[in-house]
């Protein structure tokens, strides 16, 4: 065992690292945040802000989540929501792509928009976003538009993909990269009061299913708009599904999709093929 383990060790309460004795240590080491964490949960320690985690999540539970990496396609209205989620959540790699600034019109609905930043790189918004909430979360921040042509350089070495787009054709575009990648995808769409939510593993075809007849570029959205919360309830059941990816736990929504009628509260699921 070396000094940093048994600094962690002797700084350890009911199971718990305090964040405080992170930084500690990352000073104290000259390591990053990220490396104590690591260092914590291979001995069996949890993050104290992990605590409130662990009647569900057992510690090495964290740990395959602090070991994992997603990619998030989108940083706008369920883009935001969806890294705050998994900063949160303590999955340990994140790269964010978005090609685009924040403007006025985003500040009703997307959770990382703020007057200060109008006219900034949406992922750079993101980066620093996390960096506030999570330090030990890294996070590539990529300004590009995703494509059938960027996207198997862009997603290399993401164990999940998570579609947080507003362009039917991009979407269908992203379900073939993530085939040829065997890496499984959230989807998740909203317009208006309603939204809906489905994972696609690399062999199945339900996003296609689901757009075959979609004739338009973008989404409904663009004649219904978006709310401030259709978005964060959507987020928040993709987060929980990127979980259940990651961990191998639960039933996903597989050759299924949810529906959200917010209007008047109603949860369907749809058979997909």
């Amino acid at each position: 065992m070396d000094d940093v383990e048994i600094w962690v060790e002797g700084n350890v309460y009911d199971g718990l690292l305090s964040w405080a004795d992170q930084l500690e240590a990352a000073s104290k080491f000259n390591v990053s945040v990220a490396c104590i964490e690591g260092i914590a949960l291979k001995r069996g320690i949890l993050p104290a802000r992990y605590q409130r985690n662990r009647t569900m999540l057992s510690c090495q539970d964290q740990r395959c989540l602090f070991s994992s990496h997603v990619a998030v396609i989108g940083c706008g209205g369920l883009g935001g929501y969806v890294i705050e989620g998994l900063a949160r959540l303590g999955v340990g790699h994140l790269t964010v792509i978005d090609p685009d600034i924040f403007e006025e019109h985003n500040l009703n609905r997307q959770l990382l928009s703020s007057p200060a930043v109008l006219g900034c790189d949406k992922v750079a918004v993101a980066a620093q976003r996390v960096a506030e909430i999570n330090a030990a979360v890294a996070v590539t921040p990529v300004v590009k538009a995703f494509s059938a042509e960027n996207g198997l350089g862009l997603l290399a070495g993401a164990q999940v993909v998570v579609d947080a787009l507003d362009s039917i054709e991009v979407r269908l575009q992203l379900a073939d990269v993530c085939r040829q990648l065997d890496v499984p995808l959230v989807h998740g769409a909203i317009a208006g009061w309603y939204g809906h939510v489905a994972t696609q593993m690399p062999e199945d075809r339900s996003i296609e299913t689901l757009y075959a007849q979609a004739g338009a570029q973008k989404g409904i959205e663009t004649k219904l708009g978006n709310p401030s919360f259709t978005p964060a309830v959507v987020a928040a059941l993709q987060v929980a599904e990127v979980c259940k990816v990651l961990l191998d736990r639960g039933e996903l929504l597989r050759h299924r999709m949810l529906t959200i009628d917010l209007l008047d509260m109603e949860f369907i699921e749809i058979p997909l093929g």
